[in-house]
């Protein structure tokens, strides 16, 4: 994936340190062992590797403190550090990072994934999962299958083994999938909502890892006047509409409600911004490790000639979206059916390609689209946009993810 790396581990295992030092080193990195904290302590700062993966339960020097007094050090600002401990408990993890920590791996270490999660959280890289891409309805017919059919719903791996998820349409529920076929268990995770119309939230009731005990979830996203996210989903809930309510939820679930602004959420830095939409939508930014996600859907933003544009706004939210490595957003239309369904809060080809000529975004994912459409009729918007934004000298690339595409940013 990169470079070779200079690994340091810490653990008063010998063992322990063998197994992870073998599974590194037949990744082609260099790694040293110490197993004991306080001579690792006296001896990384003269050489600073790229990593220092450690224990917590260490005799003298802890892990926690370990991790502190390294963090403080000028000379260690770029090293990562990682603790790699069989506690799974959340207070731990939640400890670690607040002493500096860059992430938290549980014993035993996956011999198929741990030296790619490491290579990957050195470098910063981002796995985006596309688990849904359509909007309004999920569709189901020989004509519609390239691209799939489930409604949107995306998720972000981080790798420090963080998961945010984008919206719970119907794909949530073939994450909910992959989530369980992995063994992924004791998740810490954040939901992020952009409205609560029914393609965006109406399989969260099918997500099972919240019917798990020992898995935590923090979902967030726009209130409506006097309705909260905690109100939206148990209404949603409701035994009247669902024959099961939230208080089965064996999972540790919190709600966080958003307006436009600024949030640190799960640690990372994420923007919102309202779109023009029915009712209050958000679109999301996201920060990490230099890199940016843009998340943009539902959204209208008119043709130049409609009295109804904002030129403002427009470039309020190509403002929003500049520079973005990854520019998510709502394509429902080609630009010959739009008319028919102006005003109802979605964008057409050559309006999305026009926000991401000005954002100057380096990739743009075309999602949501409309459920009468089928694969050919997507290639067709494709294509759009891509035409409109060579005939603009722009550099930005336009991708049109089928469903379950992995991306890393």
């Amino acid at each position: 994936m990169g470079g070779k790396l200079t690994v340091y581990v810490v653990d008063d295992s010998r063992t322990q340190a063998e197994i992870t030092r073998a599974l590194l080193e037949k990744a082609g990195h260099e790694v040293i062992i110490s197993t004991s904290s306080q001579e690792a302590l006296a001896r990384i700062p003269g050489v600073p590797p790229d990593l220092v993966l450690f224990d917590l339960m260490m005799p003298g020097l802890d892990g926690y403190e370990l991790c502190r007094r390294l963090r403080a050090m000028p000379e260690l600002a770029t090293t990562k550090l990682v603790v790699v401990s069989s506690k799974a408990y959340p207070f731990e993890r939640k400890r670690a990072f607040e002493m500096g920590a860059d992430a938290y791996f549980v014993k035993p270490l996956s011999p198929a994934t741990f030296a790619g999660d490491v290579e990957r959280l050195v470098a910063g890289i981002l796995t985006l999962t596309f688990w849904g891409v359509r909007g309004t309805l999920p569709v189901s017919r020989p004509d519609a299958r390239r691209y799939g059919g489930n409604t949107l719903s995306l998720s972000i791996d981080f790798p420090d083994g963080r998961l945010f998820v984008f919206d719970a349409g119907t794909g949530i529920r073939a994450l909910s999938d992959a989530l369980l076929a992995a063994g992924r268990s004791r998740l810490d995770a954040r939901i992020l909502i952009s409205h609560p119309h029914w393609d965006h939230i109406n399989a969260l009731p099918f997500f099972v890892p919240f019917y798990m005990q020992g898995n935590r979830f923090e979902v967030c996203g726009p209130t409506h006047g006097d309705i909260d996210m905690r109100g939206l989903i148990n209404a949603q809930m409701n035994s009247v509409y669902f024959p099961i309510t939230t208080r089965e939820f064996a999972a540790d679930v919190q709600y966080r409600d958003l307006a436009e602004g600024s949030y640190d959420i799960g640690g990372v830095p994420v923007r919102t911004m309202l779109l023009t939409h029915p009712g209050n939508c958000l679109g999301y930014r996201l920060e990490h490790a230099g890199r940016s996600i843009c998340y943009v859907t539902d959204n209208e933003l008119y043709p130049v000639d409609s009295p109804s544009r904002s030129d403002e706004y427009v470039e309020r939210l190509a403002e929003f979206c500049r520079d973005a490595d990854a520019l998510i957003t709502d394509c429902t239309y080609g630009d010959a059916e739009y008319p028919r369904y102006m005003h109802w809060g979605h964008s057409s080809v050559s309006q999305v390609a026009e926000l991401a000529w000005r954002a100057r975004v380096r990739t743009l994912y075309l999602v949501h689209h409309d459920p009468s459409q089928n694969d050919d009729a997507i290639d067709a918007k494709l294509a759009g946009v891509q035409t409109w934004l060579a005939g603009h000298s722009a550099e930005t690339r336009v991708i049109a993810p089928v469903e379950r595409a992995h991306v890393e940013i």
